[in-house]
């Protein structure tokens, strides 16, 4: 995978969480009180600043209430 696909993909994944938070209505701040992950590792994450682990992926789907497959791209280029 060359760079700006990683870079793609990465974005695509964090907006996807973004997106499942919001539907979850859910702020940073209420996803911290669950004690999943801090508000500033949300952050990062959200913002394509840090990698978000699986495990960790595997638990926000399920506060947001999402099949982990919502969070994988699709193989369709983006143009």
């Amino acid at each position: 995978m060359d760079r700006n696909d990683y870079s793609r993909k990465r974005r695509i994944l964090s907006a996807k969480l973004i997106e499942a938070r919001e539907k979850a209505d859910l702020s940073q701040i209420q996803v911290a009180e669950t004690k999943v992950i801090s508000q500033s590792e949300l952050s990062k994450i959200e913002n394509s600043a840090r990698r978000v682990d699986f495990l960790l992926l595997l638990d926000l789907a399920e506060l947001y209430n999402q099949p982990i497959s919502y969070f994988i791209p699709d193989k369709t280029p983006e143009k």
